[in-house]
């Protein structure tokens, strides 16, 4: 269905806003389709790439909506097929119905197709493939889950299909839908733990798409993680065919970090196999390691389309690439700054990526004071990590918690709140100053208070107080309050 025959027709999709499905608005819009989307009214970043692609959204969900023309339906795996309105009333009139993940699917199935995977990272490493991807002008469409300003602040790369790059995302195996030449894998460890049983059912669903990879196909993993070192060492007991190439610091091979600092606000390193440093605008040693996992990933396609390694011109292009990134949208995002407070936001909501972003501003903004503003994300990750969670969040200097963001995927049993993290924080005695807001948007005049000049505020978290970090920068950019 995703061929090249998309000019002129209709398509219709189901929670357009979310990250993926405003990607493969892109695609297919760029595709010439005609589209139109639905989903609630809350406003989204994703809202903006809509409205620049001119792409009609009705802020509501409803069988009215599927105009009589309607030849195609996309839809968040979010919605359950047989009793959302637009769904079931597509399925009773015949129209063709796919999922997200589907759709990818099927796109990675008409050309050589990447799939970037991990419990952490994906989104970053997949960016950062499509901005080096675009340097050296490789034919290729590349789907990102966030707004990526190298992309125009649009969500996907469209320059062609002769390769694809696309984020794959483990949650309820939806990667499986995808038929990768490739895979990049960043790390496994126990997440969405209202899917996955524990970490052996997620690792078994990381081994079933390393299996999918077509013969020949290459496995780039990340040595420094457990799980994704222990995917390697399964997958060679069963696909002699598949080529295993490490990246991280302990790597053996082309793309081993063999040194990282950070000098005058650049994150630079060196890779075992190249006879230059690489630097990067964005903070954090873990995206040294994202970076030497995406070189290894592009010469892997080099080499699938006759060239031999990263060299000369190629090489340079990717070197200036890798420098001029600038991230994505929610990670390390700089929001703004005044009254000499610069306000960040970062999507990170798994324990060891919090610990890993506070680490990265503490080594990239030394000497500042850090206030971290938490919203965890579903009750079940919540009440699994909750001792690892309160571990991570103790390296800021003042926090601020709030209610959980709830997820239409779990139903909320009572056993466990905002206030279970708060306590759990507060029992490890480590964070001078820990604040509890059930809504976020109200801890907005609480923040101002206690932030001092010299200060970096963070909203972090899946959840949606990266409104109280906008609310705060305009507050204080308003001139109404001063920080002490």
């Amino acid at each position: 269905m995703l061929d090249t025959e998309l000019d002129g027709v209709t398509v219709h999709m189901t929670g357009i806003k979310g990250s993926g499905m405003v990607a493969l608005a892109q695609i297919l819009h760029e595709r010439g389709a005609r589209i139109r989307g639905t989903d609630t009214a809350e406003r989204f970043y994703t809202d903006d790439i809509l409205e620049d692609l001119g792409i009609e959204v009705v802020e509501n969900f409803d069988a009215a909506n599927l105009l009589p023309d309607t030849q195609l339906l996309f839809y968040s795996s979010a919605y359950n097929p047989d009793t959302h309105p637009e769904l079931a009333a597509a399925r009773e009139r015949g129209i063709p119905r796919y999922t997200y993940t589907e759709a990818l699917g099927l796109l990675s199935e008409r050309c050589d197709a990447t799939g970037i995977a991990g419990v952490h990272g994906k989104s970053t490493s997949t960016a950062l493939a499509g901005t080096l991807a675009r340097a050296i002008d490789m034919s290729a469409t590349v789907v990102v889950g966030s707004m990526v300003p190298d992309f125009g602040n649009l969500a996907a790369s469209v320059r062609g299909d002769r390769h694809f790059i696309a984020e794959t995302c483990e949650y309820r195996r939806n990667f499986l839908s995808f038929h990768p030449d490739r895979i990049m894998v960043t790390g496994i460890e126990a997440d969405h733990l209202d899917y996955f049983r524990d970490y052996g059912d997620i690792f078994a669903a990381f081994l079933e798409y390393a299996g999918r990879l077509s013969h020949g196909g290459a496995l780039i993993y990340c040595c420094d993680d457990e799980g994704a070192r222990e995917l390697a060492s399964r997958i060679a007991t069963t696909r002699a065919d598949v080529r295993a190439i490490a990246y991280g610091y302990g790597a053996s091979g082309r793309h081993a970090v063999t040194g990282c600092e950070v000098v005058e606000g650049e994150l630079r390193f060196t890779l075992s196999g190249f006879d230059r440093f690489f630097s990067l605008r964005v903070p954090g040693r873990h995206n040294a390691v994202n970076a030497a996992g995406v070189v290894a990933v592009i010469e892997d396609i080099l080499q699938s389309d006759g060239e031999r390694s990263l060299a000369g011109s190629v090489l340079d292009a990717v070197q200036a690439a890798l420098r001029s990134f600038r991230g994505l949208k929610r990670r390390s995002e700089v929001v703004g700054s005044a009254e000499g407070v610069l306000v960040l936001d970062d999507y990170a909501h798994h324990p060891t990526a919090i610990a890993a972003e506070i680490s990265a501003l503490r080594e990239f903004y030394p000497g500042r004071r850090l206030v971290v503003d938490f919203m965890s994300h579903t009750y079940s990750r919540t009440a699994a990590l909750l001792d690892e969670f309160a571990e991570a969040l103790s390296g800021a200097d003042a926090l601020f918690l709030h209610r959980i963001y709830a997820s239409a995927r779990e139903s909320y049993d009572g056993s466990i709140t905002g206030r279970s993290l708060e306590a759990a924080v507060r029992r490890r005695g480590e964070v001078e100053r820990v604040v509890y807001v059930e809504e976020p948007i109200e801890a907005r005049e609480l923040v101002i208070d206690e932030l001092k000049e010299g200060d970096i505020f963070v909203t972090m978290g899946a959840g949606d107080n990266w409104q109280l970090g906008r609310a705060v920068l305009n507050a204080l950019k308003e001139g109404g309050v001063r920080v002490g």
